[in-house]
């Protein structure tokens, strides 16, 4: 149990409503973890609560056989998490934001990576606009092109990463992360699509 992300009898509670409880799993290298549930299920709470930006009411999220209480510092080296927000600020490019994203991690790609991870996205010519001129299908993926650029960051947290992306880029998300999950990687995401994605071992979670 030393390796990968684990739910301890997790416990979301929002005033005097309960929005999950005894919730246990064990997310491995290489697994898919798909939460669905209605609005307000609490699926944003949840992955909040993996990403040490929310407390749960009870139990624990332990990473690597460690709480996440004593080493949010390593979790912040090991994670990527994209709200269902894209998160760009408008004054700056899509490359300039790309930056800034990568920066957090303590990891900064080289310009042609950078540039080659847009372009990639489906975001060739706007790669220097001002995110503020985008559409918002361009805005999502300017948030995602941070994913091709880390494969070697081994949890990705999504949430409703498909939304507002036509067909070319539903194929461009879907093979990165297959290829993240090929690569030992663990993906948890939240979608309304059923996007189908290959993996060697997906568990479906509904709250």
């Amino acid at each position: 149990m030393s390796q990968g992300l684990q739910l301890d009898n997790l416990a979301c509670t929002r005033g005097s409503r309960q929005l999950f409880g005894g919730l246990s799993l064990h997310i491995k290298p290489g697994d898919l973890l798909r939460v669905r549930g209605a609005n307000g299920a609490g699926k944003t709470s949840l992955l909040r609560m993996l990403c040490g930006l929310l407390l749960p009411t009870d139990g624990q999220v332990v990473w690597r056989g460690k709480p996440l209480g004593v080493q949010r510092d390593r979790l912040g080296q090991d994670l990527i998490y994209l709200g269902h927000a894209a998160a760009l600020k408008d004054e700056l490019s899509p490359l300039e934001n790309l930056f800034d994203a990568c920066a957090l991690n303590g990891h900064i790609p080289t310009p042609p990576a950078a540039l080659a991870a847009l372009q990639g996205a489906g975001l060739r010519g706007h790669e220097r606009t001002a995110s503020r001129r985008l559409s918002q299908g361009q805005r999502r993926r300017s948030a995602l092109a941070r994913l091709a650029l880390s494969q070697n960051t081994p949890l990705w947290i999504l949430d409703e990463p498909f939304n507002a992306l036509d067909s070319a880029a539903n194929a461009w998300l879907t093979r990165l992360i297959e290829d993240h999950l090929k690569n030992a990687g663990m993906v948890v995401l939240t979608s309304h699509q059923d996007m189908p994605i290959a993996a060697a071992n997906q568990v479906d979670l509904t709250l």
